[in-house]
């Protein structure tokens, strides 16, 4: 009988183990490879506009963070903390915009309230954007994962962090860019 218990916790835990995994795990882009370019619906201040990947990065790199759904605890915390490093990121000449799979009526009043209007979000409801970068959540595709690349002008991806906790994109993103910053000649 304790031996079955044993069993049954260790496959119990096992199975956790590979539930939690799942939900990380993704085929993300990697750097070096090419981002997808793409345009689509954003607001930046309550105002929509059609945002164009490869515009923003005629101007510098190109922080583009995917998060799962407006509004919601985790996607609320990180949406302050970019907003809070939107100044930094410019000193080195960079953007940062969001995605998700919100409509832009949402995200609208996303940009406003807790993107504090100083950066923009970008509409995906069709997981278009989602899937070309791979960032999907694997138990729910069309959703996107708590994903952030750095994206040099030249469009080649410089860095990658996949994390469904908000705590460490923004940092770890800034550091990217710092190091790339420091081998490249800025405008």
């Amino acid at each position: 009988m304790k031996q079955k218990i044993v069993l049954f916790a260790l496959a119990a835990a096992l199975c956790a183990s590979l539930s939690l995994h799942s939900l990380t795990a993704s085929a993300t882009l990697k750097p070096g490879d090419s981002a997808p370019d793409f345009t689509t619906q954003a607001s930046l201040g309550g105002k929509t506009y059609t945002y164009a990947l490869s515009d923003a990065l005629k101007k510098g790199p190109v922080v583009l963070y995917f998060y799962p759904a407006a509004f919601t605890t985790g996607c609320t915390i990180e949406a302050h903390e970019f907003a809070e490093a939107v100044d930094e990121y410019k000193k080195y000449g960079a953007t940062v915009i969001g995605v998700s799979h919100d409509n832009i009526d949402t995200l609208t009043k996303f940009s406003v309230s807790e993107c504090r209007s100083k950066f923009p979000v970008a509409a995906d409801p069709e997981s278009k954007v989602i899937n070309a970068y791979d960032a999907g959540l694997p138990m729910h595709a069309s959703m996107a994962n708590r994903v952030s690349y750095v994206i040099a002008p030249d469009g080649k991806v410089i860095y990658e962090y996949t994390s469904l906790s908000p705590d460490k994109h923004v940092a770890n993103t800034m550091q990217a860019l710092k190091e790339w910053a420091a081998t490249h000649k800025q405008p």
